[in-house]
């Protein structure tokens, strides 16, 4: 072996090293082309609940892969409150132009119906169905201007054990799963925080829902063991008129959300429930 074998090999063995980390920085390169694709392609199809793992980046990369996950969140929550916002201007203006068509149609027909000459007549059946219909659309618009009508948060410092032990009292049928810490205090409207969770808890109990679990983890997690959301029902849930009752309003959810932006928070449903749980709903701050 001539003095310059050990060279060779030396250079041998850096191409080959070279080689190696140019085709794993490439790899990874790759990868992030991807994940970068898988984003867009996500924001685009306003999917917002979109995440992408963090595992297998270098330092400076993940922190910057979990700035983008967190930023989705953060749009998510705007788009809710922009999704809240549209309803009530739209809800605003039916409302009111509803309420002016059927006003002067159940004054109309309340004064044919106090007429003497209207009873026992044939036109007097028509008149009270006339009035009806329009005694109907009034309770029907009454019932909807919650969305537009509602006050403002006067917001104090809640305690959370208490606000949890006057729900538990309202429903005490309900096994209760409660693990948060008992000095847990933050700024809300404590009717307005009851409200928001009595309804959810009274959905979860329709839903056949026995067991309760509520926890703190960075936010409020409600979760019960009631039937599952499907998907196709989960994306419509907070969209005023929407039901899947037979004699629900469509309201509740929407108001219950509206609550929550009067407070600085937002209630969305988790894309993964509590383990052991089939549904959760979060509240969290808004950004």
């Amino acid at each position: 072996m001539t003095m310059t074998d050990p060279h060779i090999l030396i250079l041998a063995l850096a191409g080959i090293l070279i080689v190696a980390a140019a085709v794993r920085f490439y790899r990874h390169q790759c990868l992030l082309r991807d994940r970068a694709y898988l984003m867009r392609e996500a924001v685009r199809n306003r999917d917002f609940s979109f995440r992408l793992p963090v595992k297998g980046l270098f330092f400076g990369e993940r922190a910057m892969q979990q700035a983008l996950n967190d930023m989705s969140l953060d749009i998510k929550a705007l788009e809710a409150r922009k999704e809240v916002e549209s309803w009530q201007r739209l809800t605003r203006v039916l409302t009111h132009e509803i309420m002016n068509a059927a006003t002067p149609i159940c004054s109309i027909s309340q004064a044919y119906l106090a007429d003497p000459s209207i009873k026992g007549t044939p036109y007097e059946e028509g008149i009270i169905a006339i009035h009806q219909t329009g005694m109907g659309m009034t309770a029907f618009v009454e019932n909807y201007r919650k969305l537009t009508d509602l006050q403002e948060a006067e917001l104090e410092e809640v305690d959370l054990q208490q606000a949890l032990e006057t729900l538990r009292a309202l429903y005490p049928d309900v096994a209760w799963h409660i693990h948060t810490d008992g000095q847990l205090r933050f700024k809300a409207d404590r009717g307005m925080m009851l409200q928001v969770l009595s309804n959810l808890t009274k959905n979860a109990c329709e839903a056949g829902a026995r067991d309760i679990d509520i926890r703190w983890d960075n936010a409020l997690l409600i979760s019960n063991n009631g039937a599952p959301i499907p998907p196709d029902v989960a994306r419509e849930i907070f969209v005023p008129f929407f039901t899947t009752k037979q004699t629900g309003s469509g309201i509740g959810l929407a108001l219950a959300r509206l609550m929550m932006h009067k407070q600085g928070m937002n209630l969305s449903l988790a894309e993964q429930p509590v383990p052991g749980f089939r549904t959760t709903f979060v509240i969290s701050k808004l950004p």
